[in-house]
């Protein structure tokens, strides 16, 4: 089916001065003129479009990640957690609320634990190394390692874990 086609001709004024008679609707006959064109020579029906980017490469499932250790004392999921090290795994669970635009399975838990017992938990930003420049600007911690910064305000920090071709991002409030 064609869009519509406006057709000029004798008739009243319309608002720009352009004279207008009706406004007529054609449908394409897909005959000689080829699928997809209109008489005229537009088209009367969508392009294909690229996706906007590939489906991200994520592990899924619980995913541990090694050790890692927080200098300061911060707030994960609204409680205290303090300085130490930790062992810390990507849970299988989505984070949610949906956090809106992100891809589900990029939004997930990540638990602290120390001898054998979750301390605390807060949320993590999985971003594949495809895409991190896309997302952040800084210096990455080199492969299979991680970095704990305060953020510029002094109000939030980071822990930075690089594994496995992913980046994980956990952005606390200081405690």
């Amino acid at each position: 089916m064609a869009g519509p086609a406006l057709a000029q001709g004798a008739g009243s004024r319309g608002v720009t001065g352009t004279k207008i008679t009706n406004l007529a609707f054609a449908q394409a006959g897909g005959g000689s003129k080829g699928a997809g064109k209109s008489e005229a020579g537009g088209r009367t029906t969508p392009s294909d479009q690229p996706s906007t980017a590939p489906a991200p490469t994520v592990p899924t499932g619980d995913v541990a990640l090694g050790s890692v250790r927080l200098p300061k004392a911060v707030m994960a999921d609204g409680k205290q957690l303090p300085a130490g090290t930790y062992q810390v795994r990507v849970t299988g669970q989505m984070a949610s609320p949906d956090a809106k635009g992100q891809t589900p399975a990029l939004e997930r838990w990540l638990e602290f634990v120390q001898g054998g017992q979750v301390k605390g938990r807060e949320v993590v930003t999985i971003v594949p190394q495809s895409d991190l420049r896309l997302v952040e600007k800084d210096a990455p911690p080199q492969a299979n390692s991680s970095k704990f910064e305060t953020l510029r305000g002094g109000d939030y920090s980071r822990l930075w874990i690089n594994r496995g071709g992913n980046h994980y991002l956990v952005h606390f409030p200081m405690a």
